[in-house]
Order: structure tokens, then sequence, then C-alpha cells
């Protein structure tokens, strides 16, 4: 196969927000530049969220300083509303990602706000672009990511009439890239399939984008029926660490490593160096204080060179 499969790297945001070590900028933008040397190309180095909530990215603007703009590769700032928008705007990060609900439980408890709301939140930001447009100073591309799109941890099931609703909505309004996440890993691969072919038909213009959590160890099953599917761009965290504050029992997501062996071994192209993201998994395991959960930080790639 020649086919390339583009992995969104998530540990510096979603990896680290969950764990119990609050590690300082510097470390955060060191682990930044260490992916990227292992071949990451688009990587979630930041969140613009209130320190008070989520301890583990305060200083999001000092971690974006520390990394000096380098051509081909993409820095993405997670925000939750416009005020968040806002302070990604002051850095130099090269593209947004919104984080939104597909429930008014999650949406509710994670930034005080139902789906109506955030979608309303969303298009605000939309208007806000483009009446910037043609202003000095490059505006960063724009994402969306929708949680809680298999289950809620408050809402229980979620539809995929329901999420397929919500993608329509947010590709009306010219989001290029919506990204689909299990936030508590309650997926499985045939409802995936069934959930990828209704967003995409409800936004076909749009990128469609896959996070998922291990939780139930169906992580990697569901990547793969996601790109049996047809979607190329999956999201991944170094180490398989992370998971989210403010869903209970949410555990890390998919390991990059593990990711990027499986594609690899059957012939996709990832643009990784896996031993080198080994070596960054195993290294982020000691700066967090336990050894990081995925399989090949522990057993290594094959064949063995």
């Amino acid at each position: 196969m020649s086919r390339r499969i583009t992995l969104v790297e998530v540990g510096p945001r979603d990896g680290l927000q969950n764990e119990k070590a609050v590690l300082e900028p510097a470390v955060r933008a060191d682990l930044v530049r260490r992916l990227e040397a292992a071949g990451a190309r688009r990587i979630e180095a930041v969140s613009f969220v209130h320190p008070k909530y989520v301890p583990q990215m305060a200083g999001a603007e000092e971690v974006m300083a520390a990394l000096p703009h380098e051509a081909r590769r993409s820095r993405i700032g997670l925000v939750l509303n416009g005020k968040g928008y806002d302070r990604a705007l002051g850095t130099a990060v090269d593209e947004v990602n919104v984080a939104m609900s597909a429930t008014d439980g999650f949406g509710l408890k994670n930034q005080g706000m139902g789906v109506d709301q955030q979608v309303q939140m969303l298009a605000d930001i939309v208007a806000g672009r483009a009446n910037a447009a043609g202003q000095p100073g490059a505006t960063p591309s724009l994402s969306a990511t929708l949680s809680c799109v298999w289950g809620c941890p408050f809402d229980g099931e979620v539809s995929v009439d329901q999420v397929a609703d919500l993608v329509g909505r947010i590709g009306e309004l010219g989001v290029a890239e919506i990204a689909l996440a299990d936030t508590i890993g309650v997926a499985d691969p045939w409802r995936v399939t069934k959930m990828v072919e209704a967003a995409r038909k409800a936004a076909p213009d749009a990128v469609l984008r896959l996070h998922f959590h291990d939780t139930r160890n169906t992580g990697l099953a569901n990547a793969y029926a996601g790109v049996e599917a047809g979607v190329d761009v999956l999201d991944a965290s170094v180490g398989g660490i992370g998971g989210c504050p403010f869903a209970p029992g949410a555990t890390g997501n998919i390991a990059t490593e593990d990711l990027v062996y499986m594609l690899e071994r059957a012939g996709f192209e990832t643009g990784y160096d896996l031993d080198a993201l080994i070596e960054t998994a195993r290294w982020i395991g000691e700066k967090i204080g336990r050894p990081a959960p995925s399989a090949l930080s522990r057993a290594g790639g094959w064949p063995k060179r």
C-alpha cells in the first residue's frame, strides 16, 4: 500500500491534561520538539483553558513562545469558547481546534454550554474569522472536534442521527475538518463504520478525523475500522497517555507508536520514525512519574533492528 495516513499527535494536550503530574511549559515545549523530531507534522501543542480547571495546561502562551515557527509543521491550540480563541490568536498557533460536544450533558459539564450554544459559539468564531480576512497577520486554520460521539458519561448512548445532525450544522458553517471523538472509549468498530458513513453524508465537503481512547481496549480496532471506511486522519497520543478530566473513568488515547506500528506493518505511510517515537514515549513516562502504558514502549517494534 502507498496510502498515507496523517496522524495528529495530541500527547502534549490531551495526553498531559489528565495526568497527575503538572509539567512546566518548558518541558511541554521539549515534548513537542521531540515529537516533531520523530516525525509529527500536526501536533496539538496547547490548550487555551483556564488553569483553575485544567492546571496541567497552564502557560499555553509560554509553550508557544518556546516553539519558533517551522515550515511544514502545524502546531494546534485547543479552545473551548470565544475567550480561548482570542487567546490563541495572540500566539503563533497554526491551527485552532474548537472543542464541542455531541451532548448537552457533557457540554454543560466541560464548558458550560449546551449543544445549541456551542454551535452558536462556533458560528461566532467563523464569522470573526471572515471579518478578519485580509487584515495583517495570518489567521490560523480552523477545525472542530465533537466529544462523546459514541457515548456520554452523563447522557448515556448517543445516536448516529444525533451526531449526523450536529456534523451537518458544523459543515454548513464551512469548517474544513471535523473530528469525531470517542471521549470515554465506548465505541466498537462496527458503530465506527456507521458513524463515519453518516457523518460523511452530513458534511460531504469536510475532512473527517477520528479520535479514539483505549479505555475498553478497542482503540486500535476502531482506528482500523475508520481507515477501512476511508478516513485518512487519526489522532493519537505518544505513550497512550491522557484522558479527559471532565469524563469520569476516561483513560488514555490510543498510543501513537502502537498505531504507527500497526499502520506501517500493513504498508501504510505515516512519516514517523518508530524508534524515536518509542524513545519519546519512554521519556515522557519518566517525566510524568509512571511508565507509559503503550504496548510498544514495553515491547519495542518488529523486526528488531
